[in-house]
């Protein structure tokens, strides 16, 4: 095996230095080349190196020496009688190297090195905020136990617990600019794909009982009754997260697009954009705020809550076009009444022309009817176990009808309630199962693209998903504000890592996949510096091609394992 320093000369006309590995092809017997080291423009390596050239050359060498010393027999010595000291960590994580790979590429680490300058501060910021975004991803615990378990991973991370306490006052001061550089390293890096942006809140609990000024009691989404604070998160359509923005638990999920999106769009050079959101951001004014920052908008309008005249429409056969498989779609354009804030603060009503798209699909219609028939099965169960006492008008309670008599002579008014199934308003909300409806800016968007749009809302939703169950963002054990705010700013991070990770292995894997996969990655000690790894996989292999690395070694040195580690930062 033999190793080589390589100098391309790119059409900028700068020379740039990698490191190549020279081989045989094992079925043609060909010799071939690959890049076993990213090193940089020579220009700006002299910044750091007298002769980045002499230097490279030696250090390819020197890897070419321990390579083939890899091919030697190793032996260990081991006692029967040796312990486990319970302060040592033999086993620890290589796996966060890849989640490291998008991390550097993203240039995080040089964003807080070069705002640090300016600080009178030992820790170092970077290294805490890397070892928060790894063990959310990796191994979700509260900052505490990510400092007590900071030896898990293949990183150096010298802290003490209250340095990193301290650092979430950093990390909030510089949210904002953060979010902002990865915005743009996301840009040039992938590309941004922002013709539409898909938008949706969703709440957060904390372990408290009592509310303060930030955490405050509001329409929980996990019914839970802790206080909780609201999170608009935006995403590309890419599904890869753009920004967010953290709302008091008490705020109405349609008052928290507009400030997000003011956030956004001078500062993130978005555009116009197409705002895709669900039926709870249709109002009269987001739909005006689109409008005059001359976005578009495509939001769900409900149909079982709409007026008579929708009703009507959608139920009319006429002007559906049908499907093979049973599902049908057909749109107008309609002039709508909206109600506005207008400039001296008084609600007024405007009429707007939008286009209205109505769709019936089988599997929905399907899927209304057995979710109904669970929670009337659940309302029964309900009205067993009331008897003749008061049930409260929540979820399947709704299909219970109450009538309050006079135990003795069946009048009317007092005393207890007779509970009944609502036969009737069951039967009114069958009509539209399997209906749904989208109203959108877009007059002249075909249909289907439309429906493109509006089913991506799933990105979103998963997005969430990910934040609550693969990343646990919730419950919530910090305190301050501002603490809440860099908390959710590692957890921001973690999931567009995650996401990019995502993108680049082609959609083909589940968060929770890739993650047990980069858990599996680990090295265990063993003897003379010497660590071995016993697990890989395709999806491994694949990590490898990504990074430029190869996990395949059974066996490797720490020093090895620390150039893995210092490949991905290139």
């Amino acid at each position: 095996m033999n190793m080589f320093l390589k100098k391309d000369k790119k059409p900028n006309g700068r020379i740039y230095l990698s490191i190549v590995e020279g081989y045989r092809e094992s079925t043609t017997g060909k010799t071939k080349h690959r890049k076993v080291k990213s090193l940089g423009y020579v220009d700006k390596l002299e910044k750091e190196f007298d002769d980045p050239i002499s230097h490279f050359t030696e250090i390819a060498k020197q890897m070419t020496l321990e390579a083939n010393q890899d091919s030697l027999p190793l032996n260990f010595s081991f006692s029967s009688g040796e312990t486990i000291d319970s302060s040592s960590v033999l086993r620890k994580n290589l796996g966060f190297v890849v989640l490291s790979f998008f991390y550097h590429k993203l240039d995080i680490a040089k964003f807080f090195i070069n705002r640090q300058r300016n600080l009178n501060i030992k820790y170092s910021l970077n290294n805490i905020f890397q070892l928060l975004v790894y063990s959310r991803a990796l191994n979700p615990c509260s900052k505490k136990g990510a400092f007590e378990t900071r030896n898990n991973l293949f990183l150096d991370v010298n802290l003490g617990i209250n340095d990193l306490y301290r650092s979430l006052d950093y990390f909030n001061h510089y949210k904002d600019a953060l979010l902002l550089h990865l915005h743009e390293m996301v840009r040039l890096n992938y590309g941004r794909d922002t013709k539409n942006v898909y938008y949706d809140v969703t709440n957060y609990y904390f372990e408290i009982r009592e509310p303060d000024d930030f955490r405050k009691k509001g329409v929980s989404k996990e019914n839970r009754t802790n206080p909780i604070v609201q999170m608009g998160l935006l995403i590309d359509n890419q599904g890869l997260p753009i920004s967010y923005k953290l709302f008091e638990g008490n705020t109405n999920d349609f008052d928290t697009l507009m400030p997000v999106l003011d956030d956004l769009k001078d500062d993130y050079g978005l555009g116009k954009v197409i705002v895709v959101a669900d039926k709870g951001i249709n109002t009269g004014e987001n739909i005006a705020y689109n409008i005059i920052k001359k976005n578009g908008y495509i939001y769900s309008q409900t149909v079982r809550g709409g007026t008579v005249e929708l009703k009507k429409y959608v139920l009319d056969e006429k002007g559906y076009a049908v499907n093979s498989d049973g599902f049908k779609i057909k749109s107008r354009v309609v002039t709508t009444k909206i109600w506005i804030v207008n400039d001296k603060g008084k609600r007024v009503q405007v009429d707007i022309d939008q286009k209205q798209v109505v769709f019936y699909s089988p599997d929905y219609d399907k899927r209304a009817k057995y979710e109904r028939s669970k929670a009337v099965e659940k309302a029964s169960k309900l009205m067993e176990k009331a008897k003749n006492g008061t049930i409260s008008k929540n979820g399947a309670a709704k299909y219970i009808k109450s009538t309050k008599v006079d135990k003795e002579t069946g009048e009317i008014p007092k005393l207890s309630e007779i509970h009944c199934l609502d036969s009737d308003k069951i039967l009114e909300e069958e009509k539209y199962d399997g209906y749904y409806a989208i109203v959108t800016s877009e007059l002249n968007m075909p249909n289907e693209e439309i429906l493109a749009a509006y089913r991506n809302l799933w990105k979103i939703e998963e997005s969430f998903k990910i934040t609550k169950t693969d990343l646990k963002t919730r419950p919530v054990h910090v305190s301050t504000k501002e603490h809440i705010e860099a908390h959710f700013l590692t957890c921001f991070v973690a999931l567009l890592l995650l996401r990019l990770l995502q993108l680049n292995t082609d959609g083909k894997y589940s968060t929770k996949v890739l993650v047990d996969e980069m858990n599996n990655i680990t090295g265990t000690y063993l003897d003379k510096n010497y660590y071995m790894l016993d697990y890989y996989s395709d999806i491994v292999k694949e990590f490898g091609e990504l990074t430029g690395n190869d996990f395949s070694k059974r066996f490797m040195t720490l020093s090895q394992i620390k150039n893995i580690i210092s490949q991905v930062k290139n």
